[in-house]
């Protein structure tokens, strides 16, 4: 299966259900190993055995090269013809779900080619043993259990030499579909355990069924038996590291593909996927990576919403408590107030759409030189935006943030958007700062006569040359070397305010 299986190709009768390089690949693979581990088998019972008690040994040797050479041409294209056989889609189910069809057969491929393998394998057991049967009876004994013995060891590194292929068919077919336990499959225990028996201690029993046999028999000479011993060690030794490497890896993959792709994620990619192709626990651990990491997306997306609608500060400060309070504290901070000039009669001139380009613009620059200089917006009110500095992450010089923020902000309206005539006011002072609503509903805000005066100063601000002017409260609280750049001027009574308040504009 090359692709993600398409339902139209998937239903053709007799369609593979993988690509057939891949099913290439796997037949080329499996026979190279198999006849590898024929070739030893044949080589441990023809050279290595006792063929003692033998009336002619050169004979019983080459009729059993004979019968291997015969037999080696039918199991091998029997056993790609079945194996080729097994991964076609055919019958009822091929037609009405292919889908569910294709991901049996990837997810049993290993278990349905070592069926294939377990099968040749025996038929050579049952072949040879009634071959020499005819010449001894311990001698067949002894082919046979070293073919048995040989075949378990094969077929072992076979399923995991195949698990190892279908990775990729694996995957696809268990992209949104979680793996769960199924019959004949083993899981991570054991797995460890049944590869450890199979290509280990089953070599190693074989080692010792041949110590066993020249202690009943006796007639096996120290020369024979240090040739049995060093040739039958070896083929364990190579068989128990092949199959216990193979083993291992296919453990450890998974465990650092996901190792890795939590190094990701902590850098803060969280589109990072792990692909799911093991069938065990180790699948599911993949799958459960993924879908940790998909909600970790989503909760990253709605906290960059939130951000966006409420500000990084007080998006941050609500998702670090735990319980969200109504009501605040009181805070010193400073207020930003920029009001558009002249925006009732622009709405009435122009066209809607052309009013919302030209909003955009100006608060695209509001909010980018109120950020940069440690603010937030905490309001967009129609044409006018509220800022806020020190609340509710503390800022050091938060009435000069303020200032600065209203000077740069002023410059760049009249470089960027020569069109477009802006009131800012600046005030600073005391304030409460807190959540202000209902259980349900409820908004972060600063409440406060700062508020109200950096709102009339707006006004005044309108007819001033240079569009911005701050309170002279805000200029005693900014730090020296932005009150410098303040020029106090007269006090006057602004509208809806008791006390008088001290202009400052820039100089």
């Amino acid at each position: 299966m090359a692709e993600a299986l398409p339902r139209d190709r998937a239903t053709r009768p007799g369609r593979s259900v993988l690509g057939w390089p891949l099913l290439v690949l796997l037949a080329v693979v499996v026979a190279v190993a198999n006849l590898g581990g024929a070739l030893i088998v044949f080589a441990l019972g023809a050279w290595v055995l006792p063929a003692s008690g033998l009336a002619d040994p050169g004979r019983v040797r080459l009729a059993n090269v004979l019968v291997f050479a015969g037999y080696l041409l039918v199991a091998l294209p029997v056993g790609f013809g079945w194996g080729s056989l097994r991964f076609r889609l055919f019958g009822r189910a091929a037609r009405t779900d292919p889908e569910r069809r294709a991901r049996h057969l990837v997810l049993y491929g290993p278990i349905r080619i070592v069926t294939i393998l377990a099968t040749l394998w025996l038929g050579a057991v049952a072949l040879f043993g009634l071959l020499n049967l005819q010449f001894s009876g311990r001698l067949a004994m002894q082919i046979a259990e070293t073919i048995i013995i040989g075949g378990i060891a094969t077929c072992s590194l076979s399923y995991l030499l195949t698990e190892r292929i279908l990775r990729g068919p694996a995957s696809r077919v268990l992209s949104g579909a979680p793996p769960r336990r199924r019959r004949f499959v083993p899981g991570v225990l054991m797995r460890a355990v049944l590869f450890w028996a199979l290509g280990t201690a089953v070599p190693v029993g074989g080692l010792l069924l041949a110590g066993i046999a020249a202690l009943v028999f006796g007639d096996v000479t120290a020369e024979r038996l240090a040739v049995m011993v060093l040739a039958i060690g070896g083929a364990a030794l190579l068989a128990g590291v092949l199959t216990t490497i193979g083993a291992a890896r296919a453990t450890s993959d998974p465990v650092v593909a996901v190792r890795r792709a939590m190094h990701r994620v902590e850098q803060g990619d969280f589109a990072v996927r792990v692909p799911v192709y093991d069938n065990t626990e180790l699948g599911r651990l993949q799958a459960g990576f993924n879908t940790m990491a998909e909600g970790l997306a989503e909760r990253e997306r709605i906290r960059d919403l939130f951000g966006r609608h409420v500000g990084e500060e007080v998006a941050t400060a609500a998702t670090a408590s735990e319980e969200v309070e109504l009501g605040g504290e009181i805070r010193q901070v400073a207020v930003l107030f920029v009001d558009l000039v002249g925006s009732t009669a622009m709405a009435a001139e122009r066209p809607a759409t052309e009013v919302v380009g030209v909003l955009n613009a100006f608060f695209g620059v509001v909010v980018e030189v109120v950020e940069r200089n440690g603010g937030w917006i905490n309001k967009f009110e129609g044409d006018a935006a509220l800022a806020v500095f020190g609340a509710p992450n503390h800022l050091p010089d938060a009435a000069g943030c303020a200032l600065a923020a209203g000077r740069e902000l002023a410059g760049r309206l009249a470089a960027e958007l020569p069109d477009v005539t802006a009131g800012i006011g600046v005030s600073a002072g005391d304030a409460v700062a807190g959540n202000v609503g209902g259980v349900r509903r409820y908004e972060y805000t600063v409440i406060g006569d700062p508020v109200n005066e950096a709102a009339r100063l707006t006004e005044l601000a309108k007819a001033e040359p240079g569009r911005v002017v701050g309170s002279g409260a805000a200029v005693a609280l900014a730090g020296a070397r932005e009150a410098a750049r303040w020029r106090l001027g007269d006090s006057v009574q602004l509208r809806g305010r008791s006390e008088p308040t001290r202009i400052a504009t820039p100089c």
